[in-house]
């Protein structure tokens, strides 16, 4: 125990944490565990991977001085590349912290005290033993369906250090959690179009850049940004996609993007033609373009006909049959704002030349989310040129280098999230189930049952809200357990979720909320007990380059020490195991005592030896050990098949052998499926539905459309605590984008502090007045780190300036539940009150 409790505070901790067992393992008597000799380069270069690509990083005694790209592979810079350092040392959570009340009485912790009540410093013994005690507690008296793992968010790249794997072991193999489904980015696409075309689509590789090169005439970029959003992959980003992006401008075809706001694409493809509809009206601008080629008799009806199911019904509704509504151009350029003209040009253009759609995320991240792609998956099938060179729709070219060709090689695997684990009757370990999480039960005291159900992943609030409310998704009902016990890594949902004094609220339900965080982000500060995790710098692992392409294999070699008391999430759940269950637990989890270079190696040696035994993969791959020394990526060889690519090919080739995963095996324009769950926010076939809030309702809440796009110089929330900030903050707070002509109104200039605010909240902005935006909308980048004037109170304002105190947590419909980020109405005056002092990148109380 440290210094910083006191002795009254000592000893009650000391007290309560005497009854959990204390293992060698956590002093570090075990070579899991034990201070080895540091290999790290002191002076040099090495190379490593990351979300925003391979690095080739310099070190001056012991520190990281300047890191850059390893591959050049295009003009086009990555502002996220140069800030390595700022990374591993800004904003850092140095050593465990426990929320005061928490760990003076964890039983009456006073959770109305979270956010805003200061933070102890504790060993890390003895918060490794708080932990495994408190939730052995929670899962004993309410159950394994009480503890929350979801743990969405963008965690650190790495097959082995993969913090959200590694709670969701650590949580099978104990007991059990309750988890969530889907994911924000994507969270109404991902469940409507599997109905559509038999798969996911958002995730998939899409057809090749060389083939949309060669054959389209018209590029469509319909709501995406990939100057913006190609920064960076999931995986360790091949940097592959930009130089496709500066053959497609040199190429002189046609491109035409439609989006709200004169993006960072719409710059960089100076002779585009922009198109700059209302947020939220795009289906409606489908529907005019639609029923214009239907009455012109422009369509594809042999391939309606061959490759769809339900044009007929659709029809219907189009002409307005069904609602007395025919969906003409002029309906659309009522709703959507842009002029018949515009509207029935873009219909003959799509329909007389080879045509690509590329769809971005952000429309489907709105009220009713679930429609816009569903359209154009129906538009791009009365054009007819669905699995035609050059033709057709992408729901995933601004994403991951989708459409870089796939390269022939091996992949590296994967710690996995391991099986469910059983106890006795006395709270033993004795073995693991294979059945995963979904179903199982083990000794009467402990009552180990999973739950059966997750829930949509950003209805967190709402569950938190109501336990035991029963919400429709995708044809299902599912029942919000009674959440007690949250563990939180690798994410920040302070930064990503909607409504943000809502989720405060919610957050001030459960007893326990522990976090393993690199950094103190707002989640941090919101959490009771908060564990120094390592960044991804400070440890080895190894990883996949290239999302789609499989480009080729990165090492990632630490890079400096450990930073403070921070552990590997890895260590910190290992000895959790042993602290919850002993030594059969641990073992479970390690696999006997793994070590992280035991796991780089194994999952390195199954893909060379996977080289090995296929002749025709050429590559430069080496054995492990050499691999390791020399310390650079492996690359491996393209092919022809893959570099001609053409997604729905041999769906359209043959669709008897050849069928989509939907029932009837075509592309659904009508669901049958869906028909049946008779939602009312959700028909059978694509329609146009009013948002909650948007420009064109009667009686506007507020005045303003707020767009939160996907930041130019972020991963979402990752790197708002660098040197990038200086570059682009206004008034030390975030950017907001506003129109000359809603300035000149408002008596805004450039350099003022905005205050932006709706009934749900009220946030600080910088002001940029630009025609880069249309009347009636203003922009705040999203992944702003929530830093309200009075911590942990609801309604306060955010002087950072987070967009998302002033978003709507409501489900896209009742089939996908996805957020709806992009639906929301704001107002904007010029601030004159007080300047208040940026506090998002410090340490809370007691820190």
């Amino acid at each position: 125990m440290q210094e910083t409790i006191n002795r009254r505070g000592f000893l009650k901790i000391g007290a309560t944490l005497a009854t959990v067992p204390v293992f060698s393992q956590l002093s570090g008597t075990y070579s899991l565990f034990a201070k080895e000799p540091s290999d790290v380069l002191k002076n040099g270069e090495v190379i490593t991977g990351t979300h925003w690509g391979v690095l080739k990083v310099t070190l001056k005694d012991g520190k990281v001085i300047d890191s850059k790209p390893f591959f050049n592979t295009s003009k086009i810079p990555n502002s996220l590349q140069g800030n390595t350092a700022d990374m591993i040392y800004k904003s850092r959570v140095k050593y465990p912290m426990v929320r005061k009340s928490y760990l003076e009485n964890p039983n009456d912790p006073k959770p109305a005290l979270r956010g805003s009540e200061e933070f102890v410093r504790v060993s890390y013994e003895d918060a490794i033993k708080l932990v495994a005690r408190e939730l052995k507690k929670t899962r004993t008296q309410k159950g394994p369906a009480s503890v929350f793992a979801g743990s969405y968010g963008w965690k650190s790249v790495g097959n082995v250090h993969n913090s959200r794997i590694l709670l969701h072991r650590f949580m099978n193999l104990s007991g059990g959690f309750t988890g969530s489904l889907g994911d924000y980015s994507t969270g109404a696409s991902q469940i409507i179009m599997p109905h559509v075309i038999g798969s996911i689509g958002v995730y998939e590789q899409q057809t090749s850049w060389p083939v949309i090169l060669e054959h389209s005439n018209v590029v469509v970029l319909w709501g995406a940004n990939p100057i913006s959003t190609l920064k960076i992959s999931w995986q360790v980003d091949d940097a592959q996609a930009f130089a496709y992006l500066e053959k497609l401008k040199a190429s002189g075809k046609k491109l035409i993007i439609i989006d709200p706001r004169r993006s960072e694409t719409i710059h960089y493809f100076d002779k585009a033609r922009w198109i700059s509809p209302l947020p939220n009206t795009d289906v409606a601008m489908m529907l005019g373009i639609a029923n214009h080629l239907y009455k012109k008799g422009k369509y594809d009806k042999e391939f309606l006909e061959t490759y769809t199911v339900g044009f007929d019904r659709f029809s219907e509704y189009l002409l307005g049959k069904t609602d007395g509504i025919d969906k003409t151009t002029a309906w659309a350029s009522r709703i959507c704002g842009i002029d018949e003209k515009t509207i029935q040009e873009l219909a003959e253009l799509f329909f007389e030349n080879r045509t690509f759609m590329m769809s971005g995320w952000g429309m489907q991240r709105a009220h009713h989310g679930e429609q816009p792609h569903w359209m154009l998956v129906t538009l791009a099938s009365m054009l007819g040129q669905i699995g035609l060179q050059g033709g057709g729709f992408s729901l995933g070219h601004h994403y991951s280098g989708a459409g870089v060709p796939t390269r022939k090689g091996a992949t590296i695997g994967g710690i996995n999230a391991a099986s469910l684990g059983y106890f006795d009757e006395n709270g033993k370990f004795i073995g693991t189930k294979s059945s995963g999480n979904d179903a199982a039960s083990t000794g009467e005291s402990w009552k180990l049952k999973v739950s059966a159900s997750s829930f949509p992943v950003a209805r967190i609030a709402d569950a938190l809200l109501h336990p035991g409310k029963t919400i429709h998704h995708n044809g299902k009902m599912i029942t919000y357990p009674d959440i007690d016990f949250i563990y939180w890594v690798g994410g920040n949902p302070f930064s990503h979720h909607q409504n943000t004094n809502e989720l405060v609220k919610a957050w001030k339900k459960p007893r326990t909320i522990v976090m393993n965080s690199i950094y103190w982000t707002p989640s941090a500060k919101m959490a009771d007990i908060v564990f120094p995790a390592t960044s991804q710098y400070e440890r080895n692992d190894i990883a996949m380059i290239g999302d789609y392409s499989k480009h080729g294999i990165s090492p990632m070699k630490q890079l400096v020490e450990k930073q403070f008391e921070a552990k590997d999430d890895y260590q910190i759940f290992s000895d959790l195991c042993l602290a919850y269950a002993g030594k059969e637990l641990f073992n479970a989890y390690t696999e006997n005592g793994k070590k992280e270079m035991d796991w780089i190696e194994e999952y390195y040696n199954v893909a060379y030896n996977t080289i090995l035994k296929t002749p025709q993969l050429v590559t430069d791959m080496k054995p492990f050990k050499v691999f390791w020394s020399e310390n650079k990526p492996v690359v491996f060889n393209s092919s022809m098949e893959n570099e001609s690519f053409v997604k729905f090919k041999d769906f359209r080739d043959d669709p008897i052998l050849q069928p989509l995963g939907t029932p009837s095996g075509m592309i659904e324009i009508y669901s049958d499926t869906i028909a049946k769950m008779n939602y009312d926010d959700c028909k059978a076939y694509p329609s146009w539905f009013e948002p909650i809030e948007w420009l064109g309702m009667k009686q506007k809440p507020a005045e303003f459309h707020m767009l939160s796009p996907h930041p130019y110089d972020r991963l979402h929330s990752q790197q708002n605590q660098t040197r990038l900030r200086d570059t682009y903050a206004v008034a030390n707070h975030e950017p907001i984008y506003i129109n000359p002509k809603d300035a000149a109104k408002k008596q805004i200039k450039n350099g003022d502090t905005v205050r932006v605010f709706n009934a749900r909240g009220e946030i600080l902005t910088g002001a940029v007045v630009t025609d880069d935006v249309i009347e009636g909308v203003i922009c705040i980048y999203e992944g702003v780190w929530y830093d309200p004037e009075k911590p942990g109170a609801v309604g306060s304002i955010c002087k950072n300036g987070s967009p998302n105190l002033l978003t709507i947590d409501i489900p896209t419909s009742k089939l996908a539940n996805g957020n709806i980020s992009h639906t929301a109405l704001v107002n904007i005056e010029k601030y004159t009150g007080k300047t208040l002092p940026l506090t998002a990148f410090s340490a809370p109380k007691g820190a």
